[in-house]
């Protein structure tokens, strides 16, 4: 069978496709970011109550769980293409919106709705840049994916503290996430339909003529690898082998987001109960934040050199110590805990990237948009649940306590993916879908993984 196309070098298209779809994360990270700092207005102008800025700030969230799962669901029904740009023009029109509310319930409403449109965004994108990147590139260019959720964050510090310069800038903040959004419209508008998806749905002489146009006049259906396993519905995965792919991705998932929203939602507050106190807490923060940054960018580039499997079970391996040490020391000196701390941002990067390199690589194209929004969705639950105990651990139990809770959750994630992980590097899509063909090279892998 020809590869032409899973072993097709990286082309301009490609590259702005990967650019295109990396406009969610950056957006996610951007909105989530920014209300932070709106809020030091919004409180005393709507005088919030404590459960009302726990509403504005968690609305968004709650909104990409919702939408994670629905635009899955719609993207396998209906095309990426379409959904590609429509999701980010509603996110546009509510993020201009927010600039004039006059109190707390609408801003809350209109939060969810650009939360669900983020959300709604992740199987999307990755879909559709999954089913075109060749082989070789599709783990570093989905791994490089989540990395723009940091430069969002970053973004949005440096223009909510310009704003927030002026009187009212918290409306000016919230609308600001309209202008990359639009950007991102713009760019993303002409991006063909997925073939794979056009070939599950019958449409082949549509998806022989994006072939052609995107690899070459001479290239078909016929250069396309086929799929691996039957044709399978969401509702069957629960039900099949998909089933337990699904259960190993929303946990392993889980396991690596719920310390890491705790860590990046609180770092400030962590690091003062770990004796780093002013100046000192709010630094550290941003160091922080750079190390998660690197850490995914190493992750990028080890991704194919180190394999899947290896790369995510030293990950979390490496990061549950540090957080361990963390935990056991929580009286250590200053620059200790920073190298500690800095250390679990770094080396957790490569669970990072495997959130969106196996949902895209394990499930085939009928449902890879449901299976991703549906693992996006799940884990959120745990992340939510996560950092809403954060505070309350803390004061509760300690930060010592509070540390190696999260060290066990990240060790977790380890075990889980010793047992479960397969390793799915330089398969095509459809090899690394099939039951029978990524299953048995992941255990061939487990035996010598950590040696």
């Amino acid at each position: 069978m020809s590869h032409v196309v899973d072993d097709a070098p990286l082309s301009s298209f490609h590259k702005k496709l990967a650019l295109y779809s990396s406009g969610g994360p950056f957006l996610d990270g951007y909105i989530l970011s920014i209300i932070g700092v709106a809020m030091i207005q919004i409180t005393p102008q709507f005088r919030l109550s404590a459960s009302e800025q726990g509403l504005v700030g968690a609305a968004a969230l709650i909104g990409i769980f919702f939408g994670a799962f629905l635009g899955g669901w719609l993207t396998d029904k209906f095309g990426r293409h379409l959904l590609f740009t429509v999701d980010l023009i509603a996110l546009v029109a509510c993020s201009i919106a927010q600039a004039f509310v006059g109190d707390a319930v609408w801003l809350i409403v209109l939060r969810l709705l650009i939360g669900f449109a983020v959300g709604a965004d992740y199987p999307i994108a990755t879909s559709l840049l999954a089913e075109f990147t060749p082989s070789k590139w599709r783990g570093p260019l989905l791994g490089a994916f989540v990395t723009m959720w940091f430069v969002g964050a970053a973004v949005a510090y440096i223009v909510g503290q310009f704003l927030l310069t002026f009187a009212d800038g918290w409306r000016w903040m919230l609308a600001s996430a309209a202008i990359p959004g639009l950007i991102i419209v713009l760019l993303r508008m002409g991006t063909p339909e997925s073939p794979r998806w056009l070939a599950k749905m019958g449409r082949h002489e549509e998806a022989n003529e994006v072939l052609a146009k995107v690899y070459g006049p001479h290239v078909t259906l016929a250069d396309l690898p086929e799929e691996g396993g039957a044709n399978v519905g969401l509702g069957e995965l629960v039900r099949s082998g998909y089933g337990k792919r699904m259960a190993f991705i929303t946990i392993f998932w889980t396991c690596s987001i719920v310390p890491l929203f705790a860590v990046y939602a609180f770092g400030p507050a962590i690091l003062e109960a770990l004796n780093l106190s002013g100046d000192l807490a709010h630094l550290g923060s941003a160091a922080i934040t750079v190390m998660f940054l690197i850490g995914c960018l190493v992750a990028v580039f080890l991704v194919n050199r180190m394999g899947r499997r290896p790369l995510i079970i030293h990950s979390f391996l490496w990061a549950g110590l540090a957080l361990l040490g963390l935990g056991l020391f929580p009286s250590a000196d200053p620059m200790v805990i920073m190298i500690l701390f800095a250390a679990y941002a770094l080396l957790i990067g490569g669970t990072q990237i495997m959130q969106w390199v196996y949902p895209n690589e394990l499930f085939p194209t009928e449902v890879r948009g449901s299976a991703v929004g549906l693992a996006s969705s799940l884990s959120r639950i745990g992340a939510a649940t996560g950092t809403y105990l954060v505070p309350l651990a803390l004061s509760g139990l300690g930060i010592g306590t509070t540390m190696i809770i999260a060290a066990i959750i990240t060790l977790l994630g380890m075990v889980v993916s010793i047992a479960w992980a397969p390793e799915t590097r330089g398969m095509t899509l459809g090899q690394a879908a099939a039951l029978e063909t990524a299953a048995p090279k992941g255990t061939r892998s487990r035996n010598r993984v950590l040696s």
